[in-house]
């Protein structure tokens, strides 16, 4: 893989090597798609946070959205920040309330699965099985007891959005602007749509439809069984995060810097889009009428949804700050790692620096809470745990290569709680 320390300047180097549509930054601002050749060393944007959700005491990052508010009124978990900030569950696990609160002191791994290319998105597990793709374009199903090959599929293309899945069926956008849902049993297409943009940030689910994110500024509302379009949002630039759903709402923000608002009954935004004072690829992490979202000129605002006003502005004073991932949210603490190698923990309520962990490299991938651990996946090949109360260092597990996606936590069907993480080399691995 290329060295990943140059992203967002006019001459970076190439995250990865497929082509397709790929956001070039200019000045760290410009948000216009343009073509990269296979194998170009220019650069190619990080992938941008899926989404997340929220659960009681966890966090997760780079992913799915959760319905959660309609369960519980904790908001289950960043759905959506991506990855949100929890990072643990899996969709179907949260949708049954089952919440990972703390991971076992001693980690070792389980088994290896190996892909054929690097896997910058972060895996999604689904009751027995747990799936994958790479980043040129293959889909695979792996068996979360021994690491097999279950089914696979090449669809010739690119992926560095992470799946979704709901019940047994599987959606998940390319680089190429597809849209696919898929028999999570079988591997069998069931339905395929196109957007003209590529896509960064994994689907969500909201009743009986699926919302995916397009760079071509649009939300689109399908429908799960048959994938008939339902509705469309539009903005006024790119978007690269995944949907956050709370109740019957989700968060959008994009590079036309704004925070928006969709009602998902009617697709249709609510009151006027919130101003962020610059672009943002970061998915939005929601806890109860909070909306917090970094943007990747150095500041991480919060807002009351509800009132459509900006509570508090991070920024550090020390040393401009730069932000890519989502932000992981767990009680009163907000968890944000920036491309200056720094990880702050912040006060949800006021803002404020709790305290700060310096990485060696750059972490890409969102981080994930769960229980009082804070997991960072780093470009160093240092996967991290770190105490949510202070930000100390506790376990780590290192690689020859990077940590591009953020580490799953789930709970297996004996209780048992293992996590999972994939790296640039086309490992993914298994720790219990």
């Amino acid at each position: 893989m290329a060295d990943r320390n140059s992203h967002f300047s006019l001459n970076a180097t190439a995250k990865g090597s497929f082509g397709g549509p790929r956001l070039r930054t200019h000045g760290g601002r410009d948000c216009r798609v343009e073509k990269v050749p296979l194998g170009s060393r220019k650069l190619a944007i990080d992938w941008v946070p899926g989404q997340a959700r929220r659960a009681t005491g966890i966090s997760i990052p780079d992913r799915f959205a959760l319905e959660t508010a309609q369960r519980s009124p904790m908001f289950l978990t960043l759905v959506g920040v991506v990855f949100l900030s929890m990072w643990l569950i899996s969709t179907h696990a949260a949708a049954e309330n089952e919440i990972v609160r703390s991971v076992p002191e001693n980690l070792s791994v389980q088994w290896e699965f190996q892909a054929d290319e690097a896997i910058e998105a972060a895996p999604v597990v689904a009751e027995k099985l747990i799936f994958v793709a790479d980043v040129m374009g293959k889909l695979y199903a792996v068996d979360r007891s021994n690491g097999k090959l279950v089914w696979n599929h090449d669809f010739d293309t690119g992926f560095i959005a992470a799946p979704a899945v709901q019940e047994n069926r599987l959606v998940i956008g390319d680089v190429e602007g597809n849209v696919y849902a898929i028999e999570a049993d079988s591997g069998t297409i069931v339905w395929q749509k196109q957007t003209d943009g590529e896509i960064n940030g994994s689907a969500a689910f909201y009743k009986s439809t699926v919302l995916v994110t397009s760079q071509d500024g649009s939300l689109y509302s399908f429908e799960s069984d048959d994938g008939t379009l339902k509705w469309t949002y539009q903005t006024d630039d790119q978007i690269r995060c995944s949907p956050t759903i709370a109740g019957t709402r989700t968060f959008l923000g994009g590079c036309d810097g704004r925070l928006h608002v969709v009602d998902l009954e009617t697709g249709k935004g609510i009151g006027e889009p919130m101003p962020l004072g610059g672009p943002t690829g970061s998915t939005v992490a929601v806890a109860g009428n909070l909306a917090v979202l970094p943007i990747m000129d150095g500041a991480v605002l919060s807002f009351d949804w509800k009132t459509a006003k900006q509570i508090w502005r991070y920024v550090d004073e020390e040393r401009s700050q730069e932000y890519r991932s989502s932000a992981a949210i767990q009680a009163n603490t907000v968890v944000v790692s920036s491309q200056k190698k720094q990880v702050d923990a912040l006060s949800l309520k006021t803002g404020e620096r709790l305290w700060r962990y310096s990485l060696q490299r750059r972490a890409d991938a969102s981080p994930v809470i769960a229980g009082d651990d804070v997991w960072i996946a780093a470009t160093d090949g240092r996967l991290i745990r770190l105490s949510l109360q202070e930000g100390k260092e506790i376990w780590k597990f290192e690689i020859r290569g990077s940590f591009v996606a953020a580490p799953v936590i789930e709970k297996t069907p004996s209780g048992s709680v293992q996590l999972y993480v994939a790296d640039d080399n086309g490992i993914l691995r298994c720790f219990e």
